[in-house]
């Protein structure tokens, strides 16, 4: 890693968590991964920035991926001799729970100094991060996908690279419901994330084919490990398809039950998250005939994402998913907003990060100014048989980033 490695939460105390850059030119910020353009000014200018993921609790799985891709972004930056200033990555568990997750935000901000803030899988937590970093005037990434984050819930310091339900719902809900089936059942994880995807992909489905059917829909406890139930009220019905709004060690839990109990020969699974790597990996070829949503592939040539996955698997030994994609560009995005601004005071930098067009590893990208998030592509994919025991992902449809979010009027962000 690099030279400064992240620190977990220490004691040290910031005495001015509004530090400046003096003698900033703000000028272009160029293509590569790390060449983000010159911010000027002498030496000694540093931010610092909390690392904020499930290491333990419901989305422990998915959450080391995350903080890899942060720190990646961090090694990649303070190496460049074309920014000038240090970043320091202190890091903390939410433990996939909003009130130990604010608690651990309090710390890394008042211990550590820290001004900007990234991560969170669990949309409940991300939420509870919004408020927090509202308060505080803190710049905050989040790393959870329900739409609320930045619909209802956005506030002016929130910049969300993470793909959200609505985005990947333009991807899957026309393809499901023209090509899978109309009779539909939702089932869903009992939470804002699980609420979501139900609301935005049912609203697309109508959208798409006025025949639609929902025959049910049900909703199981986050982190619940027995599905046998749900199961067999799918299985009894008349459904085609099945949407799963879950995600994680749920989806994997759901799937895994549903195809020993025959459910994937009598209806079609689709899940917006299925196409994860950690969920792939898990299920095996249980995956394989399964529909998912595309947020992200290592296989993607778009931007410079074949820079940042050669350097993932030189740092790592492994592909990136989803979450270390999220980790990487939501630093490197904000750390944009910084060199332009020529400020690292979030007051200053979140004025200056909204709406400005920047190259990403999906290309040319922007925080839009409405909402704060990203216009990200979205693709629908089938999981079929791989070269080893994990399903690959065939791409079936595409839509552009610009085209996959919704007016921010139907979303409930005002800013």
């Amino acid at each position: 890693m690099s030279s400064k490695p992240h620190r977990e939460q220490t004691d040290s105390v910031s005495t001015n968590r509004r530090r400046f850059l003096a003698g900033v030119g703000a000028t272009g910020v160029a293509g590569l991964a790390g060449c983000l353009g010159s911010v000027g000014g002498g030496g000694g200018n540093s931010i610092t920035y909390g690392a904020l993921n499930p290491i333990s609790g419901a989305y422990s799985s998915l959450g080391p991926a995350q903080r890899r891709g942060s720190e990646l972004a961090v090694q990649q930056l303070n190496e460049s001799d074309e920014f000038d200033v240090e970043i320091d990555l202190v890091t903390a568990d939410t433990e996939t729970d909003p009130t130990q997750a604010q608690q651990a935000a309090e710390r890394l901000v008042s211990r550590d100094g820290a001004d900007y803030l990234v991560g969170a899988i669990s949309s409940s937590v991300a939420i509870a991060l919004n408020d927090f970093a509202q308060s505080e005037e803190v710049i905050y990434n989040p790393g959870a996908a329900a739409v609320p984050v930045t619909g209802e819930n956005c506030n002016e310091y929130v910049f969300r690279f993470e793909t959200n339900t609505a985005q990947v719902a333009e991807a899957v809900s026309e393809y499901t419901v023209q090509n899978l089936g109309t009779k539909v059942w939702f089932h869903i994880a009992d939470y804002a994330y699980g609420e979501s995807v139900l609301n935005r992909v049912r609203s697309r489905m109508e959208e798409a084919d006025a025949s639609l059917e929902v025959v049910g829909t049900s909703r199981s406890q986050l982190g619940a490990s027995n599905f046998d139930s749900f199961i067999s009220d799918i299985a009894n019905s008349e459904a085609e398809v099945a949407v799963l709004g879950m995600t994680g060690g749920d989806l994997i839990n759901f799937v895994n039950q549903a195809n020993d109990q025959g459910l994937k020969e009598q209806v079609n699974l689709m899940s917006p998250t299925m196409s994860f790597q950690v969920v792939r990996g898990a299920l095996g070829p249980a995956a394989v005939g399964t529909y998912g949503g595309v947020r992200y592939l290592p296989k993607l040539e778009t931007g410079d994402n074949q820079q940042f996955v050669q350097a993932y698997r030189e740092e790592f030994d492994a592909d990136p998913d989803n979450f270390s994609r999220v980790g990487y560009e939501s630093i490197r995005m904000t750390v944009r907003g910084i060199a332009e601004a020529g400020s690292t005071d979030p007051t200053e930098v979140k004025d200056t990060l909204a709406g400005m067009q920047m190259p990403t590893i999906f290309g040319q990208n922007q925080f839009r100014t409405c909402d704060q998030q990203a216009e990200n592509p979205t693709w629908m994919g089938e999981l079929v048989e791989g070269d080893g025991e994990m399903a690959d992902v065939k791409l079936l449809s595409k839509v552009d980033g610009p085209n996959t979010l919704p007016d921010c009027s139907e979303t409930g962000c005002s800013l």
